[in-house]
């Protein structure tokens, strides 16, 4: 399908901007049509005809907006380390529409055992388990906030369709877990936050819940940043920290680029203990790796 429109002139007029992402944007404009009934994927060339206008707003416009709620399967360990008897205040950078902060409210299955009690199961290939007793640890989050350039809000149906449009359209499973997740999402949203995180972290750190665990987290996210912004970013974990101790959970590209890494960094000293390195979407895990 990619070959097909690079190959079709009329992907110029709609997208003369070239950027390394057209591609991606211009399958889920397309994708965002056909969910709405409003295109076919049997016959592109009417798409690109009928809807030259929206495309072409929606290229420039429209920033990849991805979602993935399978990777809680994969953090769910990480969390599990973090908790203790106090509840929890968790802070996502970057979290899209925010369907990660809801990571409690669903089931997961694991080789060594299960947790929570969700509509939606997650699941995946724990090649190498971790500790089974973590799963007897519970948790109370008295808080969800995130923050992102462009925050997605799935309580809407625009804003479910876009987390839908850059989804392939083949990966039914992947649709359907999507789904079942905006669901949740919808009974009870998190508290979402347009701008920068980088420049809103001091305050956002600031403002802390008596008595709570506060939990800084983010997958795939800070890899955009350039090294002012992520020296400005751990500079913020720093101070935060002196005041009262707090904990980061982040991702990072995994050795021969195999999946992420995840870390556990402690603030305000900074220590970090990589925890495992799980697929980039969240099918695998290998704990202690």
């Amino acid at each position: 399908m990619c070959r097909r429109l690079a190959n079709d002139s009329r992907v110029d007029d709609i997208a003369p901007d070239l950027s390394w992402d057209l591609p991606l944007r211009l399958l889920g404009g397309l994708h965002y049509l056909v969910l709405a009934g409003e295109a076919s994927w049997d016959d592109l060339g009417a798409a690109l005809d009928d809807h030259a206008a929206f495309l072409t707003r929606w290229c420039s416009e429209q920033d990849v907006q991805t979602n993935e709620v399978q990777r809680s399967w994969a953090l769910l360990p990480g969390f599990l380390t973090v908790a203790d008897e106090r509840p929890l205040d968790l802070l996502e950078l970057g979290p899209s529409a925010g369907l990660n902060l809801l990571w409690d409210r669903y089931r997961y299955r694991y080789s060594s055992g299960e947790w929570g009690a969700g509509e939606l199961e997650l699941s995946g290939d724990d090649r190498m388990p971790f500790p089974g007793e973590l799963l007897e640890r519970r948790v109370d989050v008295v808080r969800r906030r995130g923050i992102d350039l462009n925050p997605v809000d799935v309580t809407t149906e625009h804003g479910a369709r876009v987390l839908q449009a850059f989804v392939w359209a083949d990966q039914t499973d992947r649709l359907e877990r999507l789904r079942r997740a905006i669901d949740v999402a919808r009974r009870d949203p998190p508290q979402l936050m347009q701008g920068d995180y980088v420049d809103a972290l001091p305050s956002l750190l600031r403002n802390r819940r008596e008595g709570a665990q506060l939990v800084v987290f983010q997958t795939a996210s800070t890899m955009y940043l350039d090294r002012r912004d992520a020296e400005r970013l751990r500079s913020a974990l720093h101070h935060a920290g002196r005041e009262e101790p707090l904990v980061y959970l982040t991702t990072g590209r995994a050795p021969d680029d195999d999946g992420f890494a995840l870390e556990l960094e402690r603030y305000p000293d900074g220590r970090t203990e990589r925890l495992e390195v799980f697929d980039f979407h969240g099918a695998w895990l290998d704990w202690g790796r």
